[in-house]
């Protein structure tokens, strides 16, 4: 048999790949300690963990709130790290008040998890602090439907809200030793990348075909996902707000200062233009005066009369950021306010996200629909722990909108590891302090493998709530097999009724995405060409933002299996076709500021018909037509991209996926 015959399909390679991740060693310290804590305090109350007491119960019921409230915090500043933790907690609180409706027999329970199931997933659209509540919602009910204390529901309540209080104390500990500021680290990072980027630029780092080469592209995608993770903190975070922060609207002002920069960042880099040294060099200390490491203790760049017009562009953006940065008037005034919307636009925007969208209105019906069919099996078949069908319904299906198929497997790879791991340390460590000293160690491996991927995370997650249920119920070692059963059951329900017999499952959903980036190129035509200074630089933005979302989209589905990995694999050459077009039109609005002659309004009117007439071909999978566009000026690298894309759409259509395996793919 052939090397190729033996080489694991593409989806399978992409499924389980993973970068080791770096040890964050103050989430481990954190989980190591905040997770065992409370059932330690119940141990010394009670003298010991034999047998089911008041106490016990206290501590296994203070030991899931604190895994609420310790799961929550995952980087970022600390307002929002504690806006997970409230979502968390008090979603989970509500899950173990709700469960005790779910337990029992008959229809009642089975309607009651049915529609808390919607609602999660309608709650989960609305951000992705509401869908980390959604899914503690649905754990706690899960788990509120089997577990049985010797505990009044109050009590069960709040002794899972002292719990989660413990864990949300040592939150505030970790965020007081951790030096920089996560909004400060995210805008020094968009310079940092500028530099980057202005590194790889010039002759010697483009292609045969005259195009940047790939190290440099990834440069390029690198610089603009750090300054969409610079504006989520930043722009996002201070329009939700109740007052305003004068350090956020700083930190606005320097990001609207840097547009410029990035423009011709962007626009050197395609032309092979080298950047003058010196402009590398202040990047980097205006990355380092940002983040509050240095301050800038030399005089700005002067500014360029000669060379080329990229390299002249970046001088002018460097100058302009040295002036912010430099300056605190300055900072404040670039500062553009974010008035906050009225309460009837929220409302709307709220509508718009759930109700009212097709997508989230379908997986609610799919997410209501397993957790109805796990409630049912829950009450016919002869297992164990029923509730673990419904846990596990919960957990791989939760409410984040991600890969159904990637979950599943991860969830049921990591669940069998999980369940050996935890069923060995029950055999082999006694029963005491060594249980909760092998859960502390199993506990603080969980941020490690949650950095790599579901699964490696579900190894260490799945030993720590084997130990914390044993605790509370002992089992014995029969129990092992059947948790393990109960999580393929769990697993198989959602790929069947949550995945397989759904149309859309069968489809690679980057039309819509593919759709949503030719639109946002049109407008960006129309605004680099007619528009403002002001409506250009948001154009861009919002292009480069639509061109991130379909890489994501992309990602995502070379993970499940063919046909969908395939599918997706032939949309590849397009979607980088399409970012290279969106550089080129940053490169004509850099050549408009430096003197060049505008095009003809007719010329910029064709070539946007002809992006127009992409995303009708791409709605209605319509082979485009081949003619050629001509333009002149700086409107002539645009057509030509635009030409180039329309080809890999002709290429890619319905009928013609005959593509190469995606693992020999070259983006």
């Amino acid at each position: 048999m052939s090397a190729v015959a033996l080489r694991a399909p593409a989806w399978l390679v992409d499924l389980v790949r993973t970068t080791p991740p770096a040890v964050p060693w103050r989430d481990v310290a954190r989980f190591a300690v905040s997770l065992p804590a409370p059932l330690a305090l119940a141990v010394l109350v009670d003298g010991g963990v034999d047998g089911a007491s008041t106490a016990l119960g206290a501590g296994v019921f203070g030991t899931t709130g604190a895994l609420a409230a310790t799961l929550a915090p995952q980087g970022g500043p600390l307002r929002t790290r504690l806006r997970r933790v409230a979502a968390g907690v008090g979603l989970g609180a509500t899950g173990l008040v709700v469960g005790q409706a779910a337990g029992g027999s008959g229809w009642v329970p089975v309607l009651v998890v049915a529609a808390l199931s919607a609602v999660a997933a309608l709650v989960s659209s609305i951000s992705a602090v509401a869908s980390f509540g959604a899914l503690q919602l649905l754990i706690y009910t899960a788990l509120s439907s089997g577990l049985v204390t010797t505990l009044g529901p109050v009590a069960e309540v709040s002794f899972f809200l002292a719990g989660a209080a413990w864990a949300t104390l040592l939150v505030l500990v970790q965020a007081r030793t951790e030096q920089l500021d996560p909004d400060r680290s995210a805008v020094a990072a968009v310079f940092i990348a500028i530099a980057d980027l202005l590194d790889r630029s010039g002759p010697d780092h483009l292609g045969p075909d005259g195009n940047p080469d790939e190290r440099t592209e990834a440069a390029r995608r690198a610089l603009t996902g750090a300054l969409n993770d610079a504006y989520d903190r930043v722009i996002h975070t201070r329009s939700r707000l109740a007052g305003r922060s004068r350090e956020l609207s700083e930190l606005a002002g320097v990001l609207n200062a840097a547009a410029p920069l990035v423009e011709g960042t962007v626009a050197a880099a395609r032309a092979g233009v080298r950047p003058d040294p010196a402009d590398v060099t202040a990047a980097r200390s205006l990355a380092a005066a940002i983040d509050g490491s240095t301050e800038l203790g030399w005089e700005r760049p002067p500014p360029l009369g000669t060379g080329a017009t990229q390299r002249r562009a970046v001088r002018h953006g460097v100058r302009l950021v040295w002036n912010v940065v430099g300056d605190p008037e300055e900072r404040a005034l670039a500062a553009v306010p974010l008035p906050r919307p009225g309460p009837r636009t929220r409302l709307r925007l709220l509508l718009d996200r759930t109700v009212a969208d097709p997508d989230t209105r379908a997986f609610a019906v799919r997410l209501a629909l397993c957790t109805g069919i796990a409630e049912v099996a829950r009450q016919v078949l002869p297992i164990e722990r029923p509730y673990w069908v419904l846990l596990t319904v919960a957990i791989v299906l939760k409410p984040d909108f991600g890969s159904v198929f990637t979950r599943a497997v991860h969830r049921g790879a990591g669940t069998l590891l999980g369940v050996l791991i935890g069923s060995a340390l029950l055999a082999v460590v006694p029963r005491g302090g060594w249980i909760l000293l092998a859960m502390a160690v199993a506990a603080g491996l969980m941020p490690w493998g949650r950095s790599a991927n579901f699964g490696l995370f579900s190894v260490f997650q799945t030993p720590v709530v084997i130990m914390l249920l044993d605790l509370a119920a002992p089992g014995g070692a029969d129990l092992v097999g059947a948790r393990l059963v109960d999580t393929l059951i769990g697993c198989a329900i959602v790929l069947v009724f949550g995945y397989l017999l759904w149309p859309q499952t069968w489809r690679a959903p980057l039309d819509d995405a593919l759709r949503q980036v030719t639109a946002a190129l049109d407008t960006f035509l129309d605004r680099a060409f007619t528009g403002s200074a002001e409506d250009t630089r948001r154009a861009r933005r919002a292009t480069y933002r639509a061109l991130t979302a379909v890489q994501t989209q992309l990602q995502r589905r070379l993970a499940e299996p063919p046909p969908i990995s395939t599918r997706a694999a032939a949309w590849w050459p397009v979607i980088v076709q399409l970012e290279r077009t969106a550089d080129a039109v940053t490169e004509a609005v850099i050549a408009l500021r430096a003197g060049e002659p505008a095009p003809d309004p007719a010329q910029v009117e064709v070539v946007r018909r002809a992006v127009r007439q992409l995303e009708e071909d791409v709605r209605a999978h319509r082979v485009p037509d081949d003619a050629e566009l001509l333009a002149e000026g700086v409107l002539a690298a645009v057509a030509r991209e635009v030409d180039t894309t329309r080809r890999l759409v002709r290429e890619s259509a319905p009928g013609r996926w005959q593509v190469a395996d995606p693992a020999d793919r070259t983006p």
